[in-house]
């Protein structure tokens, strides 16, 4: 049984609130969203935290390259100002934050791994380290997805029990084999890729189809025809509850056991 609703809230809660903070997680499961994805990668000093680029120019106080500041020095950003001044001095969080709120409000994780660049496998490996001790006693552990092979690689190595999802923005050849090297049980693309034929493609593959980022109603109702498993929004206040669930029902080809968020 696929263990994750259909409706995955995109870095916490879409661009109501600062991106991959938490109160973006807060404002998420206030709208009753049960999913989060996130992005991770690491500081300076080995400490897995959330923030999407590679820079801190766009959705912090500070400059320069996330990875090459030490934890003492991120946690001091400023990580809501830039979104709006209700979120003036959010800061940063670790994964280690955002588990412990997670496991406490029952919300479950899609959390991709994002390497500062050259750092792939020392990211995959530690984020996916921690996630499997942070999450060891969870019934649901957190969905591990990458654009980056070598960081799912290492990620495999390191907590081969953790799901992993392949995250594509194109269909590279080989992107089959590369998904079951991995042990992949999802594969997450850009929603324009999906059609009857792939989605069909990777079932038979023992795949979840997964979609980012889709934020207009038309084309997430073409995706539940479709019968894919999972959505990823920064409409958290389109896609609310009650919409959501009754877009999916709507739809003969809705995955079971999904749109409940």
């Amino acid at each position: 049984m696929w263990p994750y609703p259909f409706w995955i809230a995109h870095r916490g809660a879409g661009k109501l609130a600062p991106e991959n903070t938490l109160a973006a997680f807060r404002l998420g499961a206030a709208h009753g969203w049960r999913m989060a994805e996130c992005d991770v990668k690491l500081s300076q000093d080995g400490v897995p935290f959330l923030m999407h680029d590679a820079t801190l120019e766009r959705t912090t106080s500070g400059h320069g390259a996330a990875g090459e500041r030490p934890w003492g020095q991120l946690a001091q950003l400023d990580a809501g100002g830039w979104h709006s001044r209700q979120y003036a001095g959010e800061p940063l969080p670790t994964l280690e934050n955002v588990a412990r709120w997670c496991l406490a409000n029952g919300v479950l994780l899609d959390l991709e791994i994002k390497p500062t660049p050259g750092q792939d496998e020392i990211t995959g490996q530690t984020v996916a380290a921690c996630a499997a001790a942070l999450w060891a006693d969870a019934p649901v552990p957190p969905l591990l997805t990458s654009f980056s092979v070598p960081a799912l690689q290492a990620a495999q190595r390191a907590a081969p029990r953790l799901p992993r999802g392949l995250l594509l923005d194109t269909l590279p050849p080989g992107w089959q084999a590369t998904a079951q090297a991995l042990q992949c049980v999802a594969l997450v693309c850009n929603h324009q890729l999906w059609t009857p034929a792939l989605v069909a493609e990777a079932k038979a593959l023992g795949l979840r189809c997964l979609s980012y980022t889709v934020n207009d109603e038309a084309e997430a109702r073409r995706l539940i025809s479709l019968g894919t498993d999972g959505i990823v929004s920064d409409a958290v206040d389109l896609f609310c509850p009650a919409r959501g669930q009754a877009l999916a029902d709507a739809q003969p080809g809705a995955a079971q056991g999904g749109a409940t968020s």
